[in-house]
């Protein structure tokens, strides 16, 4: 596992995955939310966002964690393991309103804002829906060798954290 793929809804805790495999396994770690978003939190131009994922993507050792369906193959084409958590809407919606009472809105430990609208809470209760076949689609036509592993609870994120040794 060199080159990390980690996707999900929003509240899934990608972030926090992410980053306890980025410390278990050394590897550098991008949150693409920092990326689409310039430094006045506007989003960048389409063309700049995938210029600066296939950037990313050339590096030998990397784990890039965030959605953006429209950019998914560039990540695809790179990645060895797609991790894909696949949790309930009600556990993602439990996961915001946590973010937000920890981070009041404000700044994440990551550089990203915590900007949750009630467009945003839709596009969590309806992804499985909507997105999640979107995204397996995505992964299936890739054809490159990535592994993709779904973790559907969790539970089971803590279990696989726990097989490649970080400790929850």
């Amino acid at each position: 596992m060199e080159r990390i793929v980690v996707i999900s809804n929003g509240g899934s805790g990608k972030s926090t995955l992410a980053r306890q495999l980025a410390a278990a396994l050394n590897l550098p770690l991008t949150h693409l939310d920092a990326v689409y978003y310039d430094e006045r939190w506007q989003p960048r131009s389409h063309d700049d966002f995938a210029t600066e994922q296939r950037r990313l993507v050339a590096q030998e050792r990397w784990i890039i964690e965030g959605n953006y369906a429209s950019t998914l193959p560039i990540r695809l084409a790179a990645a060895d393991i797609v991790i894909f958590l696949d949790l309930p809407a009600i556990t993602c919606l439990w996961g915001i309103l946590q973010r937000r009472m920890r981070y009041r809105g404000g700044q994440h430990d990551d550089g990203v804002y915590d900007r949750i609208t009630w467009n945003f809470i839709r596009y969590i209760a309806s992804y499985r829906r909507a997105m999640r076949p979107r995204v397996r689609a995505a992964v299936a036509a890739d054809g490159s060798a990535a592994r993709l592993l779904v973790l559907s609870s969790r539970r089971e994120c803590t279990r696989f954290l726990t097989r490649i040794g970080q400790p929850t």
